[in-house]
């Protein structure tokens, strides 16, 4: 694997149910960075879910697919590809659930310095359509930290 770079990770997540109603999340961690195989890694600690629990967060990112893998208070996989649908189990504090992801658009832009990552998707939970979702992933070099 190449040399963990610092970088910020910006992410902006909204969801939209059935009757219309509509959340935002927005978030800022720094993380490292790095590349394997030509899949890039971003390792950090996301408070997104839960402030008073900070969840392990990796990004695993190619131009064809997307996978955040969460633990802590939580444990998750969510997998994204253009046109796919994906399922995984959602483990929480309270029990298991079934998570499926269908993928309407993706799009991945590496960088040098940065890279973004924009999904449409829908969520269901054991079958049952939960909300229309878009995430927005930003992925920046860290100047102050490479200094």
């Amino acid at each position: 694997m190449s040399a963990m770079n610092p970088v910020i990770v910006r992410v902006r997540g909204s969801q939209r149910d059935d009757s219309g109603e509509e959340n935002t999340i927005e978030s800022m961690a720094v993380g490292r960075h790095s590349v394997k195989n030509g899949k890039h890694y971003v390792l950090y600690e996301d408070a997104l879910l839960d402030e008073k629990v900070k969840t392990s967060t990796v990004l695993k990112f190619s131009s064809e697919e997307v996978v955040i893998l969460r633990k802590g208070g939580v444990h998750q996989e969510m997998r994204f590809r253009e046109g796919a649908e994906t399922s995984s189990t959602y483990r929480t504090p309270y029990g298991d659930l079934r998570l499926s992801i269908r993928t309407s658009r993706l799009r991945v832009s590496l960088g040098l310095l940065d890279n973004r990552i924009e999904a449409e998707y829908d969520i269901a939970i054991d079958g049952q359509y939960q909300s229309s979702n878009t995430l927005q992933v930003q992925i920046s070099n860290d100047k102050k930290q490479n200094d």
